[in-house]
This record gives structure tokens, C-alpha cells and sequence, in this order.
């Protein structure tokens, strides 16, 4: 019996990504597969290549051995195989980027059809995405938070800051003279009284930016709850009520006067925006791209600001 070379390459997969589903995803293999080849390498060597642990294959030192062993060997042949074959014309590759919706529909929406390749775009929670890159799911996120998983990386690129915004009818005379006055606890208790908009997907906003301004959690329920940030931009344009959003995703509207910036606070919330990869990936150039792409949308938005 000899081992199967398909195998030495499934090995390395899930010794370089550090999961089996990340490892089918580069090896373009269902996830069993993976399972499939690894176990039958164990069953041929006769050793445990890897600790399987909840999120991660740690190597064992019998697989650490054979890791080095077939590492030149393994390279030499992957470089002969991207030198030889052949690619065909159509041939189009496929990214997969996280990032929440109003990030999509205002930065990358409009550039869809420039893109020379094939494109997903999925939306959901930051530590969700975080997972779904680690696991081969996802090629690129954009998050104002950090994961801790060892096999991806964080480049920070721009800053969103969380405001207070009005929509253009409200009467904002009162409660500008009382933080002006520095009257924090009585410009509170007036924004209480006011009509509030919301999602419920980021009441975060709400509760960090209230938590940090005026020293307690908010104590009142937004009065309309509404799908994203972008319905709360619209509700709030030429008409009345209050909310609190990120500033880059109204940057358009403040600038036309449809809504006004009602406050930054005394010292703005600010989050770091990353983008977020894993370390090694066979699409960086596609990845470079919408990093450029996304780079110079941000740039714009910061001009408007």
C-alpha cells in the first residue's frame, strides 16, 4: 500500500489553515473529503496527526515531523503545477466579503459591475463573520472589531465616529444651549422627552454613545424601530426625531441639509475600522482590489465630513 499524494495535500491544507473547513475551502473539496483524506493518512502512518479541538486542529509532534518533512517537496510540486496549467479564458475567480448591510449599499453597492470577478456579499454579526473567515467562508471582512484567532489579521484602514443627528424640522434650539452651557444631566433628560428611531440590530450605538455622554445606560425605548440605518436616514430626512448612527453612512444627507449634527459628544466614540483576512489566501490580488476600491470610497466620505 502507498500513501495517496492527495492526501500529503490535504494534510498540509489543515496544518496551514488550522481547521478541516478552511482547508476544503482552499482545496476546493467538500469538508468530509477532508476528513476522509486525513483519516486515511492516520490509518497508513499509524499515528495521530492532529488534537481535534472544538475550533482548531492542533498538530501533534508526529505531525509536526511530517509536516517538515514534506514541506520542500510539497512546494516544489504546487509551484510546477501553477506553472503547467492551463487557464482558461472565462475563467472568473469568486470572493466572499462580510460587512453589514449600510456599509455595502453606501461604499460598495455602485461598483458591483466594475468588478472583473465574482462577488458575495453576506451580511450578519461581527463574530459571526470573524468565524466565517477563519473557516474558509468568507475572504474578506470589514469590522470595527478585533477577533483573536490566530490564523487571520487586521488591517486598520478609517474611523467611524457615533453621533447624535436630527432630522432637519426638529427644533434643536433647547438642547444645543444646554450642552453648550454644559447642562450634560438636564440635555438628557430633554432628549428623553424627543422621538427616537432605531434598529434592533444597533442599539449598541445607543447605549455606547448614551453610556459615554451622560454616564448612564439609556432608560427609554426608541420610539420607531425600523430594518437598518438607512430607513432611519430617510425617516428622519425633512422631518423630526432624533437618532444615533455612525457619521460616514449620512455623510451625503448632512450635506444636503436634509438632517443636521446634533452632537459628537465631549469626546466622540470612535471605532477603528480593519479590514480582515486571513494570513495566507489564494485571492489576494482580488482582495487588493476591493481594499483600494473601499480605501478611496472612505477617503471620499471623509472629504464630505
Amino acid at each position: 500500500m502507498r500513501w495517496n499524494l492527495e492526501w500529503l495535500r490535504t494534510f498540509k491544507a489543515i496544518y496551514e489553515t488550522g481547521t478541516l473547513s478552511a482547508a476544503a475551502q482552499e482545496l476546493f473539496i467538500s469538508q468530509p473529503g477532508v476528513s476522509l483524506h486525513l483519516n486515511s493518512l492516520e490509518a497508513f502512518t499509524g499515528n495521530k496527526l492532529f488534537d481535534r479541538l472544538a475550533r482548531k486542529m492542533v498538530p501533534t509532534e508526529k505531525g509536526k515531523i511530517l509536516y517538515n518533512y514534506i514541506l520542500d517537496s510539497m512546494k516544489k510540486l504546487e509551484e510546477g503545477e501553477q506553472h503547467f496549467h492551463k487557464r482558461t479564458q472565462n475563467e472568473r475567480p469568486t470572493i466572499s466579503v462580510g460587512m453589514c448591510f449600510e456599509t455595502f449599499q453606501y461604499t460598495l453597492e455602485e461598483h458591483i459591475s466594475e468588478l472583473p470577478f465574482n462577488l458575495i456579499i453576506k451580511f450578519g454579526e461581527y463574530p459571526q463573520m470573524q468565524h466565517d473567515l477563519d473557516s474558509g467562508m468568507l475572504d474578506l471582512i470589514i469590522t470595527p472589531q478585533k477577533g483573536s484567532q490566530p490564523n487571520l489579521q487586521y488591517q486598520p484602514f478609517s474611523k467611524e465616529r457615533i453621533v447624535l443627528i436630527a432630522g432637519n424640522e426638529t427644533d434643536t434650539t433647547g438642547l444645543e444651549e444646554l450642552l453648550h452651557e454644559g447642562k450634560i444631566k438636564d440635555a438628557a433628560n430633554l432628549l428623553k422627552q424627543q422621538l427616537w428611531y432605531s434598529t434592533a440590530a444597533d442599539m449598541e450605538h445607543l447605549k455606547n454613545f448614551w453610556l459615554k455622554h451622560f454616564g448612564e445606560h439609556p432608560d427609554f425605548s426608541p420610539n420607531y424601530i425600523v430594518p437598518n440605518i438607512s430607513s432611519i436616514i430617510r425617516c428622519l430626512s425633512d422631518s423630526k426625531g432624533f437618532s444615533v448612527v455612525p457619521d460616514f453612512l449620512c455623510a451625503d444627507v448632512l450635506n444636503s441639509g436634509k438632517i443636521k449634527m446634533v452632537w459628537e459628544g465631549t469626546h466622540p466614540v470612535e471605532n477603528t475600522l480593519y479590514f480582515g483576512t486571513r494570513k495566507k489566501t489564494m485571492y489576494q490580488e482580488e482582495i487588493n482590489q476591493l481594499e483600494k476600491l473601499l480605501k478611496e470610497k472612505w477617503e471620499m466620505i471623509e472629504e464630505i465630513l
